[in-house]
């Protein structure tokens, strides 16, 4: 549940796209046409990574040879941010091949260009001639009157040149640059080691009592045994349904240990090297570094936010648990049990929904068919925001299931987005917008935005369609915020464009949109059930209403455990200590939620926030205090209200990072923000 960021820091600031002048052979369009990505080879991809950086180098001679008193913001810094934009065409389209195409070669070649173009903008951070050119611009009277989003884009690089060693010698910035280096490599080696780990439980029928038949068709091997893999839809329902104890454990292990075998080592080499960065940069910690530039600015900020929370969370949470662990003593007969296990948790949590509030999942789910899902999505945005989507037809896709859509207002296309649903071998194996082309005006006109939705839902089996968990639900309209992000941007400059924004409020505009599943007013547009077409139930959805905040103190307990764990990780940890990274998820899950630790996992081997989001986890409920207090606006105004998704849509969506994440939440709300809506959304 993320927006995917694949740039080093200053890239950050910058990242994103256009068309230019490749090989004839190239996939890549004329301005606002469509990228054929069915024509992507690895030799392509080979010669598109060394065409990118070759055409951006010549673009930046340009700019290193004006005279200092000719510096203009439109051919310094905004031919920067042009240049910088085309060259991210090429490395965003890679990126995403690298984390979805089905063909080996492909992906092998994409994930290897990668580490170039991460060494590329890691030298891109050190170039002298690049600072110059901006420092020259800055000395300049033009640039001493810039406002706006001009000012901010002028302070912001500047700043992040200097963040990044331009106060130190040149033998320093050389060995910063080989820290660089090695980072983008451990970092890419990271994320590949999980996305491409493999590991399943083979079972029979007894482990599979208590789940439903299209989740054992879906699974069955030919000897009439079941394969249960460690992907989100085969692992989740498994841990809630399975009656078979021995096996929930046994996959639970599995699952704990992704990729352990490699990176709990790559994971220590990737902290040392960070740690080494922040000190050659004088910051006393990766922490400190990271967050100077966020909202919370500082590690003590983050601190105390987290354990701020902990105090307002923890009695909630220990309510949770032991209702869970209530529900254990009657199921098993054991009145004297004290402990829920981590493999038990959601087998009772799912037991309380389903007995003490009459909500069960599985009921729930033959109300959310995928397709109608998708179109109450897409009907309830194109209301609010007053556009409407098209697909496209036989798109040029790197997969059969790809699906491509268009963006209309107004008669005109202002966005594109790719949708890649469902789970497949070698594929990213979460929930993330992968951002392709941003938003930016050009000398011809406005640069349409371009991105792809992945996820891994249910596919449709033989005798059934896609039914779709409401967690499912929840997580689809949450990475469609991203993607409206994107879509609905109208920033001058692709560094700004969409949801190139401050990380810790990134979250923010596609966490307010969760809520939408949780309004009945919402939810009776799209969610019928697949064989009856009825519409789901009130007094069903009131159940789950009055269900919704069961766990929320636990869930949300073990949010601030994630972040803590990275914090702790970036901020008070040194591998060369005899403390290891599971000692620090030992203490703090003991510290912080009541299910107890289970001894021989390595949870934080496959915790692949610890490199896009390093020292930034915290990011998900910092940002959630926003976002919740932004859908009071709609909650009083009308879910379903068009003035204010026009508002919310201009001065949230629109502006991107063009100003202050803090200023565009005042002028929304009319006020100061405070974290009332969001207790409130907890049950507190």
């Amino acid at each position: 549940m993320k927006i995917l960021f694949f740039r080093s820091v200053l890239a950050f600031v910058m990242v994103s796209t256009t068309a230019f002048a490749l090989p004839s052979d190239s996939v890549i369009p004329e301005f606002n046409q469509i990228i054929q990505f069915s024509e992507i080879t690895s030799g392509y991809i080979e010669d598109a990574t060394s065409e990118a950086i070759s055409d951006l180098d010549n673009k930046l001679k340009t700019i290193y040879e004006i005279p200092s008193d000719k510096r203009t913001f439109n051919n310094t810094a905004r031919a920067y941010d042009a240049a910088y934009d085309e060259y991210s065409t090429i490395s965003s389209a890679i990126y995403l091949m690298g984390s979805t195409h089905p063909d080996d070669d492909i992906r092998n070649s994409a994930n290897d260009a990668i580490v170039k173009f991460s060494k590329y903008e890691n030298e891109l951070q050190l170039n002298e001639d690049l600072y110059r050119s901006f420092k020259e611009y800055s000395a300049t009277s033009e640039a001493k009157k810039l406002t706006g989003y001009k000012e901010k884009y002028l302070r912001e690089t500047i700043r992040d040149f200097e963040r990044n060693g331009f106060a130190l010698s040149k033998q320093k910035r050389d060995q910063l640059k080989e820290i660089q280096d090695r980072l983008s490599v451990l970092s890419n080696r990271f994320s590949r080691n999980i996305a491409e780990y493999q590991d399943f439980l083979i079972v029979g029928e007894k482990e599979l009592e208590g789940l439903d038949d299209d989740y054992k068709q879906a699974r069955q091997q030919q000897d009439g045994s079941y394969k249960i893999d460690l992907s989100y839809p085969s692992y989740r329902p498994f841990m809630q349904l399975s009656e078979s104890e021995n096996a929930r454990k046994e996959l639970y292990l599995k699952y704990m240990n992704r990729a352990s075998d490699k990176n709990l080592v790559t994971l220590e080499k990737v902290v040392l090297n960070r740690m080494e960065m922040a000190d050659l940069l004088g910051y006393k910690t990766f922490a400190e570094y990271r967050l100077e530039t966020r909202m919370a600015k500082n590690p003590q900020t983050v601190w105390d936010f987290e354990n701020s929370l902990i105090e307002k969370v923890r009695e909630k949470g220990s309510i949770d648990y032991n209702e869970v662990l209530q529900v254990k003593r009657e199921k098993t007969g054991n009145d004297t049990a004290s402990v829920v296990n981590a493999w038990e948790y959601s087998y009772y949590n799912n037991i309380l929904k389903k007995e003490k509030y009459q909500v069960d999942a599985e009921k729930v789910k033959e109300y959310f068919e995928m397709n109608n899902v998708l179109d109450g999505l897409f009907s309830i945005t194109q209301k609010l925001f007053g556009v409407e989507y098209k697909e496209i037809k036989n798109p040029s896709v790197w997969h059969k299931d790809v699906r491509l859509f268009e963006v209309i207002d107004g008669g005109n296309v202002i966005g594109r987005f790719y949708l890649d649903l469902y789970p497949r071998e070698n594929k990213y194996r979460h929930a993330a917008c992968f951002p392709v082309i941003k938003g930016r005006a050009t000398g011809q006109g406005y640069q349409i935005p371009v991105a792809a939705l992945v996820c891994n839902f249910p596919e449709p089996t033989e005798s059934k369609p896609a039914l779709m968990s409401h967690n499912q639900v929840e997580t689809f309209f949450h990475e469609f915020g991203h993607v409206l992000h994107n879509m609905l941007t109208r920033a001058e400059l692709s560094g700004f464009s969409g949801t190139s924004v401050s990380r810790d409020f990134v979250e923010a505009p596609s966490q307010i949109f969760e809520n939408w599943t949780w309004d009945y007013n919402s939810l009776k547009l799209f969610a019928r059930h697949y064989e009856t077409g009825e519409v789901l139930p009130e007094d069903l959805f009131k159940k789950m209403d009055a269900a919704k905040n069961v766990g929320s103190g636990n869930s949300t307990l073990f949010q601030i455990f994630y972040g803590l764990i990275d914090m702790t990780i970036h901020d008070k940890y040194n591998p060369n200590e005899t403390r290891t990274t599971t000692d620090i998820v030992k203490e703090l899950q003991t510290q912080i939620v009541f299910t107890p630790f289970v001894e021989g996992t390595n949870f934080q081997a496959a915790f692949g926030h610890l490199m896009g989001y390093a020292a930034s986890y915290y990011g998900y409920l910092w940002s959630n205090v926003y976002a919740q207090d932004m859908f009071s606006v709609f909650e009083t105004k009308g879910i379903l209200d068009e003035e204010t998704g026009k508002r919310y849509r201009d001065i949230i969506l629109a502006e991107g990072g063009s100003r202050e994440a803090i200023d565009l939440v005042k002028e929304f709300l009319g006020r100061e923000p405070n974290p009332e809506a969001f207790y409130k959304s907890l049950g507190l």
